[in-house]
Parts: C-alpha cells; structure tokens; sequence
C-alpha cells in the first residue's frame, strides 16, 4: 500500500519522498541502529526508480536517496569546521551536504542494474550486488572512503557481527539488503527463508562467541583519554596543561594497573602529546615518569623532520612507544592520510587550505608489524585507517591491534559510534584484539570476537585498564579479505541475470489455447 502511493505522487513529491527514504534509512546505521527502517528505505527506493518513466528520472530519484543518506550520515563533518568557525563559517551550511553528493553518486550503479531487471529476485539481487560492488569502489577511488558500509548496521553488539567473521562487513551489506527488499516479493516463502537465516546467523554467532577464548596475553592495557576539546588543544598557552593531563591521569591509574602483575602498557590517543615526543627529550623525561617499572607508552604525537640547513622539510602523523626510561622504540607514521584534514588534494588549484597550520603531512610506508622489547607484535593504525576492511593487518600477521585516534573533532556527535563500529568490526573480521584509544571518546577494548571488554564514555576524561586478550585463529575473511565479498557480488548479479532471462522466457513463450 504504502509502495503504491509512493509511485502515484506527482514527480517533485517523488522526489521529495525519495530524499525523506535516504534520510529515513540512516537511522539504521550507529548510533541509532534502528535496522527495520530498511524494510521501507530500500523497497521505497526500488518501487521509485522502477516506476520511472525514463532512466534520466530513474537516476535523479536515486541520487536523492544517496544525498539524504549521506547528509544524515556524515551531518557531523560540520563539527570539525565549527572548531575554527572564525575562518571558515561559510562552509558550516555546505559541509554535509557537498560531501554528500559525490557519495550520492555511488548509489546510481545499482539503481541503473535495478531498473535494467525485472521485479522479485532478479532485481532484488541485481540491486544488492550492485550496491556491494559500488561500496567496494568507495574503499578505493579518490583515495578511498568506506565509512557507513551498510553492513555496519549490525554493529551494536558481538552477536550479529559474526558472520564479519567469514564474509567481512562487505558480505553483511549484501545480506542486509537482499533481507530488506523482502517487502518486494510476493508469498510467505521469502519471509520464511529469511527467519530461517537469520536464526542460522544468530546460532552461528552464539556458537562462536560461546567457543572457549584465547587466553590472555600478558600485558595489561591503559587506555587514557583526556577529553580535550579539540578547539583548544592546540592553543599555546593550553599545550602544557592539556600534557599535564594525560600525565596525571596516566600516573594515578598506572599505579593500580601495574598492580595486576602484567607488564603495563599506557595508551594515548592520536597526537595527545602536543610536544614532538619522538624528538623533545624533555616531553620524553615526563612521560616516563608517568610509567611504572617496565611499563611502555604508546602514544600519538606529531613527528617533525628537518632538512640539512635546519628548515622543516616533513611532519607526520604519528604513534611512538615510549618505554619506562624515556627511550623511544619503535615509530610508525600514519600512511593513509585525510584528504582536506591532513593534506589538501590539488593544492595548486584549489583556492583554500584546511590542513592545519598550511603545511601538508607526509605519508608513512604503509601497514608495519611493530615488535617493542617485552611487548606482543602489533599493527598500529591511525584515526580512520581503522575503516579499511583487509588492509589493517600488516605481514606477517601481528597478536594485536592497536588503533589511536581524535575523534574530538566530530564533537559529541553520530561520527566517534560510527568510528568505533568500525573498530569492532575490523576486530571480528581479522580475529584479533583491537585496543582504541580516542581524544574524547569513545575508547574501548575489543576482544578477537569483536566483544567490549573495556570503554570510556564519550566526552568523559578517564582511563580503563583490562587484560589485552588474545589473537584467534584468522577467520576466512583474514585469509582471502575482499575476494570473498566480492566473489559473493558479482555471484548475485550472474544469478540476477540468469533469473531474468528466465523470466523474458517465461513471458514470452506462447501460452495454450483456450478450448
């Protein structure tokens, strides 16, 4: 009924109601996870475009479900402009928006397989797989941006990301959507097949979260988060007492932590240290005498290289483990970096510059496995080198991840749950621990099975000290990463398509005369 009406509005309703649908849908992804508004977002979307009299208005109906979706997905980019509001004010109104029509964009691919199928599973199918393939390109053109996978949906708790386990979150996504189209059917039979899936995850998931867990390596993690907004963390006369901070916090909880007969390891989020900690040997002397005996730092810091004549040639976003003598052990630097935040793309042509203080960061080598004196191996990752599905885990494979970042630039806001989604969601996908510390939240502690162990609230100052858990085995999608998603896609659109010649069959074979 409500499909029906949908289709007999005039054209601008259509359109409007096209824009309410993505807007509408994006309340299923984190915080708010409310799944079953897909069961009318994606059939809306599908009963629109299919009822289309022509391709071009096919294509604008499409793209205004994509820019509602992504308004309302990424509405808190504007909190990172409202941190400098005095330069750029005039982007506050633009920000979501502009971002949101070039992702708009890659919801057209499967509204133009859609419209190309016929109605029931062809088309259902040919959408989902479509959707899959475009979300896929997403992690890769214009330097990649796969934040809000669909797949992300099933992201509040341990159970329902399981089958990450196996397929990847790109694999879920494709799952999601052919179970929302289910309104597009006809018959019980669809419904039933879908309660039969659904339990068989669920008891999947039960079954896997019930086997017995790795045990606990031994190391004890601290994870601090300062909660400094990020409007005045860099401001000189703050950089100090922002630094004070995290030492204090650091050294009251350590003292606790240690007591757990573990070696300690203290984590900070992305540049908590406002000084160069890799190069100030006085930052370095502080934050020592922050740890206990044998305790190590991992901690975000900005990290600075000079030519020969003394000139700042390169910086660099960067982890540093410090350990308990001020001596500095291993360094990465963050390789997949921010297009507008840490670098600015085009800067010849482009006639702003967001980067902070005008000069670029430089990128690191790539994935490294980091091995500090006492510590297990880890893979370190940088703010949202996090949302990368199969490219977190350096070789060889390490016990554990670390992932520190400063999502105090999304403010309180949608954008640090979506962030941490993520986190949980690489955890599963790869079997391994994932330790997060962030700026102003959300810090937290996953197991190899994607299950909290520890968290600081968002906008709180705090620290959480657990056990670091240990790796499992890795799960299929650790061993072969995007060719299982992508198998499953182009597996649907051949089936779409060989469902559809059945049906052109169908219709057109002559039926028997009436006697």
């Amino acid at each position: 009924m409500i499909l029906r009406r949908l289709t007999a509005l005039p054209w601008r309703q259509q359109l409007l109601a096209a824009l309410a649908l993505g807007l509408l849908s994006a309340l299923a992804l984190p915080p708010v996870h409310a799944v079953p508004v897909l069961l009318l977002a994606i059939p809306g979307l599908l009963a629109l475009i299919a009822a289309a009299p022509d391709t071009r208005r096919a294509a604008w109906l499409g793209f205004a479900w994509g820019w509602g979706h992504w308004i309302a997905g990424i509405y808190w980019v504007t909190y990172a402009i409202l941190t400098d509001v005095a330069h750029f004010w005039w982007l506050v109104p633009l920000a979501a928006p502009a971002l949101a029509i070039p992702l708009a964009l890659f919801v057209l691919p499967p509204v133009f397989v859609a419209r190309a199928l016929p109605a029931g599973w062809p088309r259902l199918l040919g959408f989902a797989g479509a959707w899959v393939l475009a979300e896929l390109a997403r992690g890769f053109l214009f330097t990649g941006f796969p934040w809000n996978l669909i797949g992300t949906v099933w992201a509040f708790a341990a159970l329902p990301v399981q089958p990450a386990a196996l397929v990847g979150v790109h694999g879920l996504s494709l799952l999601t959507l052919v179970l929302a189209g289910l309104p597009l059917l006809p018959g019980w039979r669809p419904w039933a097949g879908a309660a039969l899936l659904l339990a068989g995850l669920a008891g999947f998931g039960a079954w896997r979260l019930g086997q017995p867990a790795p045990p606990d390596q031994p190391v004890q993690l601290l994870l601090v988060q300062g909660n400094i907004p990020q409007e005045v963390k860099w401001r000189p006369e703050q950089r100090m007492p922002n630094f004070q901070r995290y030492l204090d916090l650091t050294a009251a909880a350590a003292r606790d932590a240690a007591a757990a007969g573990r070696r300690l390891v203290a984590i900070w989020p992305e540049t908590a240290s406002p000084f160069l900690l890799a190069q100030d040997p006085e930052a370095q002397r502080l934050a020592a005498a922050a740890l206990p005996p044998g305790a190590m730092l991992l901690a975000g810091t900005v990290r600075a290289e000079w030519g020969p004549d003394g000139s700042l040639r390169e910086v660099f976003n960067s982890l540093v483990a410090l350990d308990q003598s001020g001596r500095i052990e291993a360094i990465y630097d963050k390789s997949h970096l921010v297009p507008f935040g840490e670098y600015m793309p085009l800067s010849g042509l482009l006639p702003i510059r967001l980067v902070t203080g005008g000069m670029d960061f430089s990128a690191g080598p790539g994935p490294e496995r980091l091995a500090p004196p006492g510590l297990p191996p880890f893979g370190a990752l940088i703010c949202y080198e996090v949302i990368f599905p199969a490219a977190v885990t350096p070789t060889p494979r390490p016990d554990w991840l670390v992932n520190i970042t400063n999502d105090g630039w999304f403010g309180i806001s949608a954008g640090p749950w979506q962030h941490l989604a993520t986190a949980r969601l690489r955890a599963v996908e790869e079997g391994l621990p994932l330790a997060r510390a962030a700026q102003t939240g959300i810090s937290a502690v996953f197991d190899a099975r994607g299950r909290e162990l520890a968290a600081i609230p968002l906008g709180q100052a705090g620290t959480a000290a657990v056990a670091l858990p240990g790796p499992d085995a890795p799960p299929s999608f650790a061993r072969f990463g995007l060719a299982i998603p992508l198998a499953a896609a182009l597996a649907c659109l051949v089936l779409a398509w060989l469902l559809r010649r059945q049906v052109v069959s169908d219709m057109e074979s002559p039926r028997p005369e009436r006697v």
